[in-house]
């Protein structure tokens, strides 16, 4: 009986402590491995969703701005100086307020009457900025993050004014409409057809002064610059800085007298820019 027990094979406590710790150890590598990839791939996603939530908005503005100043040949609405195809009014970023748009295009009620004659209508489209209500949840002092949500009005003209009023005849006016939230800026600048930029004053080129076409700037504009800056919901970076930098998003309507629409925050929040060019196809046309 005890030669039997001699002859059975186990391990000592030297090697089962060995395999705990090499166990371990691969355990702590794959936790590793898993936390890493797991936190790419969020930050990868993060920086696709900003990106896709603030292209899609600019992309309903070019289509939008490409409109305006249009109308039907024979469009017989009344001419007024509220009909203007465009009209930029200049905010001061993300210390005041982001730039305003207003874009007048025509349209048409269909069907015809029996004399097969149309009703003509005019609307105005107005993209503009008011503060976030987002609570900022990263740092739970309950704080409103520090930004802007876009809000979108389409109105009609209703002979002497515009109003976005529903009726049963046209339910697709609406006002303060929300489009995107956690927007950093919001800029617009036109140009002329020689690539001229229409702002306050032809010497200093000051982007940040206001600015609000005249009825022969109006005319001018060909082009219109779009930036959109964009930040994540929630802390990208693992630092608030890069060394001693802090992180800087530069505004297209920076100059080198004027930068203070450029955006320098010592946080931890990823901010992208989405800059486009819309051609607004249909002014200086002589419709209006």
């Amino acid at each position: 009986m005890k030669k039997s027990f001699n002859n059975i094979l186990g391990f000592t406590l030297i090697e089962i402590l060995i395999a705990i710790v090499i166990t371990s150890l691969m355990m702590a590598a794959m936790f590793t491995s898993y936390t890493i990839v797991n936190s790419t791939y969020r930050q990868v996603t993060d920086r696709a969703k900003i990106s896709q939530a603030g292209r899609d908005t600019v992309g309903v503005m070019l289509r939008e701005i490409r409109m305006a100043g249009f109308k039907y040949l024979n469009d017989n609405i009344a001419a007024s100086t509220d009909h203007s195809p465009i009209q930029i009014y200049k905010g001061s970023g993300l210390a005041g307020t982001c730039d305003t748009i207003q874009i007048v295009y025509g349209g048409i009620k269909g069907p015809p009457d029996k004399n097969g004659i149309y009703e003509y209508e005019r609307y105005r489209i107005t993209y503009q900025c008011i503060a976030s209500t987002k609570i900022e949840d990263s740092k739970g002092t309950g704080d409103k993050v520090k930004g802007f949500a876009i809000t979108k009005c389409k109105e009609k003209w209703d002979g002497s004014k515009f109003d976005h009023k529903v009726t049963p005849a046209d339910e697709t006016l609406y006002c303060d409409e929300q489009v995107l939230d956690y927007v950093q800026d919001l800029v617009f600048i036109p140009y002329d057809e020689k690539g001229k930029p229409l702002t306050s004053t032809s010497s200093d080129l000051d982007f940040s002064k206001t600015y609000v076409p005249s009825d022969d700037d109006v005319t001018n504009i060909r082009t219109i610059d779009i930036a959109l800056v964009v930040r994540s919901t929630r802390e990208f970076f693992r630092e608030d800085k890069i060394g001693n930098a802090v992180r800087k998003i530069m505004s297209i309507a920076s100059t080198k007298t004027s930068t203070s629409r450029n955006i320098g925050e010592t946080d931890k929040f990823y901010r992208d820019t989405i800059t486009v060019t819309a051609n607004a196809r249909n002014i200086g046309l002589d419709q209006w």
